[in-house]
């Protein structure tokens, strides 16, 4: 059994629901990121999305395009995210992490590589924001061959149809997108996120995970109320931006959102 069913079956079994938080690997330097990822378990994260850098990142909005611009100042390659990971399940083998970002560092490694590496470095997940379904029946057998969930993105605009090839494709769980637009955009309706989630339960059993547009402990509870899943993002890394030169500050600021956000959900 993955770490990522694992996962979430033990969080339904306890009635919870799984926080799971992104920030991008490298930001605002290589030496943030594992203690981070540590930090964020001892303040009740369930997944960890990693973002890879990447030059184009045409998904997000300008706080995690920003981070991704601080990372590759540093030259943060893809190979450096798998040593991160590596790094730190020497004492963590339990968390899951996801890595999230977009395809061409994979295809530039190679998805063959890229796999074989990932595997071996503790990854359990890939969600690649611009691998559409048509595109991923090669990807997703070798990747499951490795033991890498593969996870796929809905949006509001998705039809039932499309849903449920996605989801046919798709492992682990699926991440719907709550709102249009980019990274960090506000306006987040539960109502609207409600009505789409019950339609996506006709057609997958697979855990729905929430994000875009959680700031806060009751947007992150109200969403939790109805998903399996809260995905906070932009929130964190603009702690990150705040303190770039104060890595302590920044992941105490972080880590006090997620304790916010674990209590509203918990309650």
């Amino acid at each position: 059994m993955s770490r990522i069913k694992q996962c979430f079956d033990t969080l339904r079994a306890d009635g919870r629901k799984a926080l799971i938080p992104y920030f991008t690997a490298g930001d605002p330097n290589p030496e943030m990121t594992l203690p981070l990822m540590h930090e964020l378990v001892e303040a009740g994260v369930d997944v960890i999305e990693l973002g890879i850098p990447f030059s184009d990142p045409m998904a997000d909005g300008p706080v995690i395009q920003l981070a991704m611009e601080r990372a590759l100042a540093h030259d943060v390659s893809l190979r450096d995210v798998l040593d991160m990971v590596r790094a730190f399940r020497t004492t963590n083998q339990t968390t899951p992490v996801v890595l999230m970002g977009y395809l061409n560092p994979m295809e530039r490694m190679g998805y063959q590589a890229f796999a074989e590496q990932a595997a071996d470095a503790g990854i359990d997940g890939v969600l690649t924001v611009d691998l559409p379904p048509e595109e991923a029946e090669e990807v997703v057998p070798l990747f499951r061959e490795y033991g890498l969930d593969c996870i796929f993105l809905l949006a509001p605009t998705t039809t039932l149809a499309r849903a449920r090839k996605i989801c046919e494709l798709a492992s682990g769980y699926v991440y719907y997108v709550s709102l249009k637009g980019v990274t960090g955009s506000a306006a987040l309706n539960v109502t609207e996120v409600a009505e789409k989630l019950e339609q996506l339960r006709t057609v997958t059993d697979l855990p729905i995970g929430v994000g875009f547009g959680i700031a806060d402990g009751a947007s992150a509870a109200a969403v939790g109320a109805v998903a399996d899943g809260v995905v906070v993002g932009s929130v964190l890394v603009k702690q990150i931006a705040a303190h770039v030169g104060d890595p302590v500050q920044a992941r105490a600021g972080i880590t006090a959102v997620i304790r916010d956000m674990r209590a509203a959900m918990d309650r």
